[in-house]
Parts: C-alpha cells; sequence; structure tokens
C-alpha cells in the first residue's frame, strides 16, 4: 500500500469491515444456493439480472460505492444533517401513506421509475442520527422527563406511522432506540414496567381475564393488608396499590382485547396464538416448520453447499429474505450456523468497543443505535426461522435479499466507521 493510500483508509476499524464483508458474502452465497438449480447459467442470470443473488450483487456494488461517498465525507456533514435527513425520513413515510406500493400485505413502499425502495429502512438511518444530535446538545438535560419525553417522541413517530403502513416487523425494529437511551441515562424502572407489560399481554392470552382480574384483586387486598401500618402513615401508599391495580386490570380487561382485535391484523394474530400452543393452525404455522425443517435436516455438520433439498426445492417460503438463515442451517449444519452468528457476535462487541472509546457523545449514541438496530434484527429473525417468534417479516442483517435493506445497513455501518475515524473531534 503507497502513501496515499494509507492516508485514505487511516483511521478505519479493519475488524468491523472485515466482518461487514464477511457477512455480506455470506449473503450473496445463501441467496445463490437458495435459487440454484441444475443447468442454470450463471454469467447470463449475473448479466441479465434474472435471479435475486445477481441482484443482490448489483446492490453490493452500489452499496459500496455509497460507502466510499461516505468515507469521503467529513464528519461534521453528519451533525449539521442529522435534523434534516430526519425530517426527510419522516416525510418519504408519510409519502408512503399516500402513495405506497403494497407488497405482501404491508403498504410500506415507493416506487420511482421503476425503482422501488422502502422508506422505513432509511429511516432508521435518519432516526439514529437525530437522536444521536439531540442527546448530544448541550441544551438537552436528558436527567430531566421533558428531554426524555422528546427523545421518545423522535422515536415513537416514525414508528407510529411504519405501523400504520401494515408494517408491523420493521416498526419494532425503531424500539431499539429505547436501549441506546437506557446507555445515557434513562431509569431502569423503565425496563422493569416495560417487562411487566410483556408479561401481563402474556397472561392476557394465555389466561382467563376474568381469572386474572380476580388474582390482581387478591394479590392488591394481600399487599393492603400486610402494608397496613405504612398506608395510616402515608395514604398515598394506598393511592399507589389500587392504581397499579386499575391499570394490570384495565390492561387485561380492555386494552389486550382491542389490540388484538383492533390494531392487528388476523394473520399476526394467528401467528402470536400459534406460538403461545393456544391454536393450531397449519396455514399459520407452515413457514416456519419448513424452516425448522430445513434447519433440522442439516444436523451437527451440515448437507454441503448447494446440496441442500429443503431450501433447493422450494419447501420453504421467503427463503432469500427472511428465512433465509434455514438456508445456511441446511447447508453448514449447527457447525456453520453456530460459527455464522459468532460474527454477528463478533460485531456486536465490536461496535459496542467502538461506542465507548468516543470522545464525542454523538458518535457514542449513534455508535449504540448501529449496535441496538442489528442486534433486534438478529434476535427477531432467528426466533422467527426457529419457531420462537411469530413470522413479522424482519430481515437478517447485510445477509436477507434486498437492495434496501442493504444499502441501510452499509451506510449505518460506514457513517459510524467515519464518525470512529474521526473520535478525537468533539461533534455535536
Amino acid at each position: 500500500m503507497n502513501r496515499s493510500q494509507a492516508k485514505l483508509t487511516a483511521g478505519i476499524d479493519w475488524p468491523i469491515f472485515g466482518m461487514y464483508l464477511a457477512l455480506v458474502l455470506i449473503g450473496i452465497m445463501a441467496i445463490f444456493a437458495a435459487e440454484y438449480r441444475e443447468g442454470d447459467d450463471i454469467i447470463r442470470n449475473l448479466l441479465g439480472q434474472n435471479k435475486n443473488w445477481a441482484r443482490q450483487a448489483l446492490w453490493f456494488a452500489v452499496s459500496m460505492v455509497l460507502a466510499a461517498g461516505i468515507w469521503l465525507t467529513d464528519s461534521k456533514f453528519f451533525t449539521a444533517t442529522a435534523n434534516l435527513l430526519y425530517a426527510f425520513g419522516i416525510l418519504l413515510l408519510l409519502l408512503v401513506l399516500a402513495m405506497g406500493t403494497g407488497v405482501k400485505g404491508s403498504n410500506s413502499w415507493l416506487e420511482l421509475g421503476g425503482f422501488r425502495f422502502q422508506p422505513a429502512e432509511l429511516t432508521k438511518l435518519c432516526t439514529n442520527l437525530a437522536l444521536a444530535k439531540y442527546l448530544s446538545s448541550l441544551e438537552t438535560d436528558f436527567s430531566k422527563l421533558r428531554s426524555r419525553l422528546i427523545a421518545a417522541a423522535m422515536v415513537l413517530f416514525p414508528f407510529g406511522i411504519i405501523i400504520l403502513q401494515n408494517e408491523t416487523g420493521l416498526a419494532l425494529v425503531y424500539l431499539a432506540f429505547f436501549l441506546v437511551m437506557f446507555r445515557e441515562g434513562l431509569p431502569g424502572i423503565l425496563l422493569v414496567i416495560a417487562f411487566s407489560v410483556v408479561i401481563l399481554v402474556l397472561s392476557a392470552l394465555l389466561v382467563d381475564k376474568f381469572i386474572l382480574l380476580y388474582i390482581f384483586s387478591g394479590i392488591a387486598a394481600l399487599v393492603i393488608y400486610f402494608s397496613r401500618r405504612e398506608i395510616r402513615r402515608k395514604r398515598s401508599r394506598m393511592v399507589l396499590i389500587l392504581t397499579i391495580w386499575a391499570f394490570c386490570s384495565g390492561f387485561v380487561m380492555f386494552i389486550v382485547p382491542f389490540i388484538f382485535t383492533k390494531v392487528l391484523k388476523n394473520y399476526h394474530v394467528r401467528r402470536i396464538e400459534v406460538m403461545l400452543g393456544k391454536e393450531n393452525d397449519p396455514e399459520a404455522t407452515y413457514n416456519t416448520r419448513q424452516s425448522m425443517i430445513a434447519i433440522g435436516s442439516g444436523g451437527f455438520w451440515g448437507k454441503g453447499y448447494l446440496k441442500g433439498t429443503q431450501t433447493r426445492f422450494d419447501f420453504v417460503p421467503e427463503q432469500s429474505t427472511d428465512f433465509i438463515f434455514c438456508t445456511i442451517g441446511e447447508d453448514f449444519g449447527f457447525a456453520g450456523s453456530f460459527l455464522f452468528l459468532a460474527i454477528y457476535v463478533a460485531l456486536l462487541f465490536r461496535i459496542i468497543q467502538v461506542a465507548e472509546r468516543q470522545r464525542s457523545t454523538f458518535s457514542r449514541v449513534y455508535a449504540y443505535g448501529v449496535a441496538s438496530i442489528i442486534f433486534l434484527h438478529l434476535s427477531i429473525n432467528i426466533s422467527m426461522t426457529i419457531g420462537l417468534a411469530p413470522v413479522i417479516g424482519i430481515p437478517l442483517p447485510l445477509v436477507s435479499y434486498g437492495g434496501s435493506s442493504l444499502m441501510t445497513f452499509t451506510m449505518l455501518i460506514f457513517i459510524m466507521l467515519r464518525l470512529d475515524a474521526d473520535r478525537q473531534m468533539v461533534l455535536r
């Protein structure tokens, strides 16, 4: 490498760059394995862009151009344009509501001159930049309730618009930004409350609501009885107990039924009920069952590359996108899947290391945002393919087929690398 090349690449975090390349190339190989049939003309498919793997290779080339452009950009550009980019992302989401194209039940795509993309993917990047900008501002005191509410609103606003587009899976990813807020000082009690709400939802789905009402009332009565001395000294304790009782009772009696009858789609409800064992619906579980069969058939060492039968003969739906992991599981088995997931874990730990060495709050918050987004995508997608979560359509980062997803994750990672290269600067 000559001196000019060394100067151009100075500061780049090579471990992250290497893991990024490894995941993208594994993704293209897995998509190829899912689509390849005996007698396919590989060169013709590549030049004619007739297959998803060929299109993914093209998106990778485009992503590399974007990455190079980001690497040559001054880091101050991202702080200066963060709020403008957030506004642009929100505008795109609103345009989808007005003129979006429907694909497989969701109305979350924009089509411009034959080019189709999903603004919800890009807006993750915009939201991450805007949140980093807000939390690094000198005027922001994140210990104050007002600042926390503003940060939450910045996340929940695009979340709500995406829900209206029937794209529940991608909307859930925006909740990853609350993990960033916990790192920046959001009280841990809110995390306890969030887990409690999840338990209430599961209880409402698994137990009769009137039985739950009796249970809550009994618990409240026991707490009041054993706390009667404290209640005499401090009447507000009684108000707190009754408020918690009223919230839990109202939540399982009214809010959960409303969400499951008026907000969620029927197929979402069926998938959740099947996952909890409340319903045996072969149609709702078909994708997951085929995915689990494919992964299980790989055994410990796998059947070998291009030798998987479940994926190559189209038993697994969406095997190039949401269920790409089952192709890896069948071809490379438990051993290959373990090594594959180890790359993700190493990438996440390295990003956290990068985040913690930043001098600038903006860079640290942004890097934690990247880690949180990748973590949530990875967790939900893998859980979905092995039957631990309902099928909600979340791609595997850098691996699943999709130009919008690949370009967004590329930009997320390379902006972080650019900020890290300038980590001695204080950015706001």
